[in-house]
């Protein structure tokens, strides 16, 4: 079955949509509901043939600065993403696929102007090395969509020493019910 892909759009609406509905209703029963309707929008995201998705179809499902650094390798400027100051509890998603890359206790400051963490969910991300700024760095893509996230360096804190230091914009965050 072939479905239409899902712009970021209709993604922001739907959660919106999904926020406003969970906070009209009280305890497990919208916690129930809200966890429904992720797993339902979870499997059309996973339904999606990633590796297909040609570059007109990521510019109307991205917006430009998503565009630039999911799908180009870009870098946003330190400081400008709202997600380092995010402190609640929640998960991290790829903002191309929704694919969950980290958690809201692998965060950390680094002091560096982007979001860090010192581990990911495992088998979510993908490496390679990166040679453009005329030394070899570890990139790291999101694992089903290919999105660029940012770059890991070992000076981070324990018990993994990594930091793993992603562009906000590649990233959406979820908070816990």
């Amino acid at each position: 079955m072939l479905t239409k892909p899902l712009s970021r759009r209709e993604l922001g609406l739907g959660t919106a949509a999904l926020t406003l509905t969970a906070c009209a209703k009280t305890g497990t029963e919208a916690h129930a509901q809200n966890q429904a309707k992720h797993k339902a929008a979870e499997a059309i995201m996973s339904d999606t043939d990633w590796a297909n998705v040609s570059e007109q179809e990521w510019q109307q499902r991205l917006t430009a600065m998503e565009f630039n650094v999911l799908r180009k390798e870009g870098t946003e400027r330190p400081g400008t993403s709202p997600l380092n100051q995010e402190k609640r509890k929640g998960t991290f998603v790829c903002a191309g696929c929704a694919l969950p890359l980290f958690t809201s206790e692998q965060k950390y400051e680094s002091g560096t102007g982007w979001p860090s963490f010192f581990d990911v969910i495992d088998g979510n991300i993908g490496t390679k090395v990166d040679r453009k700024l005329f030394m070899a760095r570890t990139e790291y893509h999101c694992a089903r969509c290919g999105g660029h996230q940012g770059h890991v360096f070992k000076d981070g804190p324990a018990p993994t020493g990594l930091r793993y230091c992603n562009n906000g914009v590649a990233l959406d965050f979820i908070p816990d019910a």
